[in-house]
C-alpha cells in the first residue's frame, strides 16, 4: 500500500522533512519560552542572558527618564525582540505553521501527479493518510506546548518584577547612590556605579568598588591630617579655635567614613 512512497523518495522526504521541521520548531519554542518562565521565578540571580538584558534596559530606562509610565508596553517590546540567532520568536512561530502547509502542499502534488501517471485510489491513498496523521500531530503539539499561552505567562512574570519589585528597589538604589556620592553626581556616571554592582553581584559576590579609589584616599589623606592637628591641639601646640573646628570635622569624616561590612550590606541590598 505504501509502495508509492519507494518509487517518489524525493516528494516523500520533503513531506516528512516540512512535516518534521514544523513539529520541532514548535517544540523548540516552548521549551525555550518555559526555560524563561522558570528563570523569572528568581530574577535576582538569573543566568539568562535575555532575562538580564531586559533587567538592565529597564534600570536604565528608569533612571534616564525618572521612571517607565507603561511597563507591560516595555515588556511586549522586549518579547518581540527575542531571536534565536537570525530568526525571531515570532518569525519561528509562523515558521512552524507554513512548514506544516508547504508538507500539505507537497502530499497534494504527489498525489496530482501520481493521478496523471494513472494511479488508482488505493496507491495514492498513503498521501492522504500521511498528510492527516501530519496534522492531528501537529495540532496536538501545539496544543500541549500552548506557546502563546507561555508567552503570556512570562509576560505577566516579567512586569510583575519590574513594576512590584525591581522598581521599588531602583528608589532606594538612587538614595543610597546620592547618600554615597552625592546629589550632584552625574546620572551616566551614577548609572556604571549601579552596573558595576549588579556585574559584581553576578560574578559571586567580588569585591565591588562603590566609592572611586581617589575619594578614599582623599578622605584618608584628610583624615591623617585632621587628625595630627587634633593631636597637636591637645598638646597645645595650635590654636584651640582651629583645633575645635578640625575635632568637628574630624567627626565629620568619621561618619561620611564607610566600612567594608556597610558596603557589601549595601551590596546585598541592591542584588
Amino acid at each position: 500500500m505504501f509502495q508509492i512512497f519507494r518509487e517518489e523518495p524525493l516528494i516523500t522526504a520533503a513531506i516528512l522533512g516540512f512535516m518534521a521541521i514544523s513539529i520541532f520548531v514548535r517544540v523548540l519554542l516552548g521549551f525555550l519560552y518555559q526555560k524563561m518562565i522558570w528563570e523569572t521565578d528568581n530574577m535576582a540571580t538569573t543566568e539568562n542572558r535575555l532575562l538580564r538584558q531586559c533587567k538592565l534596559k529597564f534600570a536604565n530606562c528608569y533612571q534616564l527618564n525618572n521612571g517607565v509610565a507603561n511597563t507591560p508596553i516595555f515588556v511586549d517590546k522586549f518579547l518581540n525582540k527575542l531571536a534565536l540567532g537570525p530568526l525571531s520568536f515570532g518569525t519561528m512561530y509562523h515558521l512552524s505553521g507554513q512548514s506544516m502547509l508547504l508538507s500539505v502542499i507537497i502530499a497534494g502534488a504527489g498525489v496530482c501527479k501520481a493521478i496523471m501517471k494513472g494511479r488508482s485510489l488505493g496507491e495514492i491513498l498513503p498521501y492522504y493518510i500521511v498528510s492527516f496523521l501530519g496534522l492531528y500531530l501537529y495540532f496536538s503539539v501545539s496544543t500541549v506546548v500552548d506557546v502563546k499561552d507561555k508567552r503570556r505567562v512570562l509576560k505577566v512574570n516579567l512586569v510583575d518584577y519590574l513594576e512590584n519589585h525591581l522598581s521599588a528597589r531602583m528608589e532606594v538604589t538612587e538614595n543610597d547612590m546620592e547618600m554615597l556620592f552625592g546629589e550632584t553626581m552625574p546620572a551616566r556616571e551614577r548609572n556604571m556605579r549601579l552596573a558595576a554592582v549588579d556585574r559584581g553581584s553576578r560574578r559571586g559576590r567580588r569585591t565591588v568598588e562603590l566609592m572611586p579609589i581617589g575619594s578614599r584616599d582623599t578622605v584618608e589623606a584628610e583624615r591623617k591630617a585632621l587628625t595630627a592637628d587634633v593631636t597637636a591641639a591637645r598638646e597645645g601646640e595650635t590654636d584651640p579655635v582651629k583645633a575645635a573646628s578640625n575635632i568637628q570635622t574630624s567627626e565629620a569624616l568619621d561618619a561620611f567614613h564607610i566600612t567594608d561590612e556597610e558596603l557589601e550590606a549595601l551590596i546585598k541590598e541592591f542584588c
